[in-house]
Parts: structure tokens; C-alpha cells; sequence
């Protein structure tokens, strides 16, 4: 097992923290996209993740050229007020962070620090988390989803497909396919789209040691669509990556139904995470109708 460290010495994170960070995790039962091992590890060398340990709580830090110095809020037991007093003091005082800030926090959070004259929060509305019926999801059920339900039948008159399971065996399908789309998007141009297949790369490459699920569409036995997630809670999966052949527009609607109803049947909510605030993405999220959002805010120091 990974040495804990002690705050308010930090560790880089990597893939033998997992059990420490996890249990952590499991008995915080998280309801926003950010809390999972697996997101952390992925995203770490975007966001420049350290994490530490102060008495019961997780404290991540995160460290990146395009958002500056930052920490995530205090994951553990009730309550965080004093706990999230400290952490930005220590930012302030430490760090010579001019404003220090705790990004995408929880409305747990918010309500234990409700009250406190000497803290304000904001909501972030880019990263709300968009979180629908694992049943819509998989039954597509209703007038709403009619327009999703042609695009798959569409799909299954043009082609003879195959779901399956992801395994070790797809990766390289995977990564394949995740490298087209990337030279068809102009990764090398867009920071964000370039750090995103850092992400999926490092998702791929450490399947096996992950602790994710994954599926793909083959079309005469090559990957053509690919999705990977996980359990956030007990009564939520949330998927952090889902990719497809942009030359088959209909495979998105395929992908997602079947990795809903292959993964995540007997979960009652799938979290698809955020739209950073993209027009094209969330009009993407809404059309799907989610059952509700996952409000997250930005705590400062008044």
C-alpha cells in the first residue's frame, strides 16, 4: 500500500495510491464526476494532481499553466468548515496565492460551510455534471428520445455490428481509433482536445490496472466506438470517456445505449460529467434529457 502523505506534505498522484485514495472515496460515496481514482489518474498531468492527508480528509492540489494553483474541496467526514478554512489560509499564507480558491465543490459542501461570513461561494455552471436514468438511457422510451432511436435504427439497417466487453485485447483498436479522431479534430491545435487524449491515452494504457469498465463497437472486427466508466457511488456510474468513428454520426447514440445497458442496467443513475461550458457539448448532454444536474461551486476567502 502507498504511503499517506501528511499534510502539508503533498505526493504526485499515481497508479499505486489507488487503494488509499479509493477507500477514501468509497466511504465519502461521491456524487460529482471529479471523485474517482481513475480521474484523478488520468487527469494528472493536466491538472498537475498532488493529494495528502490532514486527520480523516483527502485534500487534493492541483497545479496547471492554464489554471494556475488550485485545490478541490476536503473529501471526509462532516464537518469541513474548519478544514476548508485552513486549506485556502494555507494557499494564501504558503503559497502566496493572491486568491485562493477551491474548485468544483460539492452542495454537501456548501451547506456545511453555510454561514460563514468569512467565505463565499459561487456556482460554475461549465461543470455541472449532467446525471439521467440509467433506464432512459438504455430504453430510449417516449417522443424525447425518437430522434435517438432513428439514429440507431439508421445504424443497424447500414451495418452488422458486434458489442462487446472492453478488454486488453481492444486497446490498440482503441487507442487507433482514438489517435484518427484526434488528427481529424486538429488535436495538436487546441490545448484542451490535446490534454483530453492525453487522458484517454492514459485510461487505455492502464485498463488492466484500473478499476473501470469498458465496451466497444466493432464493425468487421475493428473498433469503431469505444466507452469506458466506472461506479461513483452506489447508486451512480459515471463514464468519463466515450469515442467514435466521426465518419459514422449515428455511432455516438449506439455507443451510449449499449455501454448503459451492458455496464450500468442495475445502477439507477449514470453521471456523463460536464460541459465546460461548450455550446455544441451541452446542447449534446441536454438532448438526452437528464434526470437533474450536480451543482458545483467555487469557495473563496471573503
Amino acid at each position: 500500500m502507498a504511503v499517506r502523505p501528511q499534510f502539508p506534505e503533498f505526493k504526485p498522484v499515481e497508479l499505486e495510491d489507488e487503494e488509499v485514495i479509493q477507500e477514501i472515496l468509497e466511504r465519502y460515496q461521491p456524487q460529482t464526476s471529479e471523485w474517482s481514482f481513475t480521474n484523478l489518474f488520468i487527469w494528472r498531468s493536466h491538472y498537475g494532481f498532488q493529494w495528502s492527508v490532514h486527520r480523516d480528509w483527502l485534500l487534493v492540489l492541483c497545479t496547471s499553466d492554464t489554471n494556475g494553483l488550485f485545490a478541490l474541496q476536503p473529501v471526509g467526514p462532516p464537518s469541513r468548515l474548519e478544514v476548508v478554512r485552513m486549506f485556502l489560509k494555507w494557499l494564501q499564507d504558503e503559497k502566496k496565492e493572491e486568491d485562493p480558491r477551491m474548485e468544483r465543490a460539492d452542495q454537501l459542501l456548501v451547506s456545511e460551510i453555510e454561514g460563514a461570513a468569512d467565505l463565499m461561494t459561487e456556482p460554475t455552471r461549465g461543470h455541472f455534471d449532467y446525471v439521467y436514468r440509467s433506464g432512459d438511457l438504455i430504453q430510449l422510451a417516449g417522443r424525447k428520445y425518437h430522434s435517438k432511436r432513428n439514429h440507431i435504427s439508421k445504424f443497424e439497417r447500414n451495418h452488422s455490428f458486434t458489442y462487446a466487453p472492453l478488454s486488453n485485447d481492444h486497446v490498440k483498436g482503441c487507442l487507433e481509433l482514438a489517435e484518427g479522431w484526434c488528427q481529424l479534430r486538429r488535436c495538436e491545435e487546441d490545448m484542451n482536445l490535446l490534454d483530453e487524449w492525453e487522458a484517454v491515452r492514459e485510461a487505455l494504457k492502464n485498463f488492466g490496472a484500473l478499476n473501470i469498465k469498458g465496451g466497444v463497437i466493432l464493425i468487421e472486427n475493428k473498433v469503431q466506438a469505444f466507452a469506458l466508466g466506472e461506479l461513483l457511488s452506489r447508486q451512480t456510474a459515471v463514464v468519463h470517456i466515450e469515442k467514435a468513428n466521426p465518419e459514422i454520426p449515428e455511432l455516438y447514440s449506439v455507443i451510449n445505449q449499449q455501454f448503459s445497458e451492458k455496464s450500468w442496467r442495475d445502477i439507477t443513475y449514470v453521471n456523463r460529467e460536464q460541459d465546460l461550458g461548450e455550446p455544441g457539448l451541452r446542447k449534446a448532454k441536454l438532448s438526452y434529457y437528464p434526470d437533474h444536474l450536480v451543482e458545483k461551486f467555487r469557495i473563496r476567502l471573503a
